[in-house]
């Protein structure tokens, strides 16, 4: 499996399937700093046990098919470990990580038929599954390191994923109580339990977890991989289309949202710059495979997706939708194709 692009109309490059996951891995490394630079060193953990578990799980889904390991080399058991391992909490449990990339792999990628044959997103299949299954331990992000009152060292998180506890036996619960005396520690969490609440959008942002623009670190975070999106775009590596579309479609619907009642739903710039806007716009909606094809099908992809985050962060019971807008959205791609098939030339419609 290779991709072509066009350099010139009679000169083409080819860019083959690992090397374009490796480079798309590339493109993730700012926002892996980022992360690791607000919140620690347990997203890298993470990141690792997740690749250890994909190269595994594809080994030996390839051995029961009887095929060879070739297909090892295509990077994209990689890049799908890479998007589980970032999205999990720093500190969660090591059996979390292993269960969702397992399932990812065997269940979502080769049930399917492999590379090329996924009708959903597999990283994204991983995290609901994680998310519905265990919601408190997928939602035990602690706050940005500024936040917290102990500081959590490399041997901290190692010992935090693998035994439940740091060093000084703190568990990831104590370590947010700690910290800022809240259940819930990342900005849509902490907007979500407000609301709920009664509390107005005013009184909910005097939370020391909300700082600049959309939050402490978060901001940066989006930033990062924002960074990392348009590093993609530079070299190519994927359209324009559904990440312009789904920011633009975010955007609209909460800038609506927010000047019929500023008081009772989040910003715009929160929505853009919180949570996993950016990751999820560059990285994970444009999957080539799930995505729409079409240049219409892809606008209509990506604003659909926008205003599907948007609906269930304001009145869904999730603060971030990003998995659930893609997977959803994945469903509706036949269709979508379909309907914005061009004509061919000459074809009377």
């Amino acid at each position: 499996m290779a991709l072509t692009i066009s350099s010139s109309p009679h000169d083409r490059i080819p860019l083959d399937t690992p090397t374009l996951m490796r480079r798309v891995c590339y493109c993730l490394l700012p926002g892996i700093g980022a992360q690791w630079w607000f919140f620690g060193s347990g997203s890298l953990i993470q990141i690792l046990l997740a690749i250890l578990t994909a190269y595994g799980a594809e080994a030996l889904v390839l051995a029961l098919r009887g095929r060879r390991l070739s297909p090892l080399k295509d990077n994209s058991a990689l890049l799908t470990a890479i998007l589980i391992g970032i999205a999990l909490p720093p500190l969660a449990p090591w059996w979390l990580v292993v269960i969702g990339t397992g399932f990812a792999i065997i269940v979502a990628k080769h049930l399917y038929g492999g590379i090329g044959q996924n009708l959903f997103n597999p990283a994204m299949i991983a995290y609901v599954l994680l998310l519905v299954s265990f919601p408190l331990q997928m939602t035990s992000w602690l706050p940005p390191l500024e936040l917290q009152l102990y500081p959590v060292t490399f041997a901290d998180s190692v010992s935090a994923i693998f035994t439940g506890f740091t060093l000084d036996g703190f568990s990831p619960h104590q370590l947010r109580e700690l910290a800022d005396g809240a259940t819930m520690a990342t900005p849509l969490d902490t907007l979500k339990t407000g609301f709920t609440q009664g509390h107005t959008a005013n009184e909910i942002l005097a939370n020391p977890v909300f700082d600049g623009l959309a939050g402490l670190g978060w901001q940066w975070v989006n930033l990062a991989y924002l960074a990392g999106g348009l590093m993609l775009l530079r070299l190519k590596l994927t359209s324009w289309t559904i990440p312009v579309s789904i920011l633009l479609s975010l955007f609209v619907a909460s800038l609506i949202g927010f000047l019929i009642a500023p008081d009772g739903t989040a910003s715009p710039t929160l929505h853009l710059l919180s949570g996993a806007t950016m990751v999820g716009a560059f990285f994970i909606a444009t999957d080539p495979v799930s995505a729409a094809t079409t240049f219409k099908g892809r606008l209509i992809y990506g604003a659909l997706i926008g205003l599907l985050i948007y609906l269930i962060r304001t009145f869904g019971g999730y603060p971030d939708a990003i998995a659930f807008a893609v997977l959803l959205a994945n469903m509706t791609v036949p269709m979508i194709d379909a309907l914005t098939k061009p004509t061919t030339y000459g074809v009377r419609r």
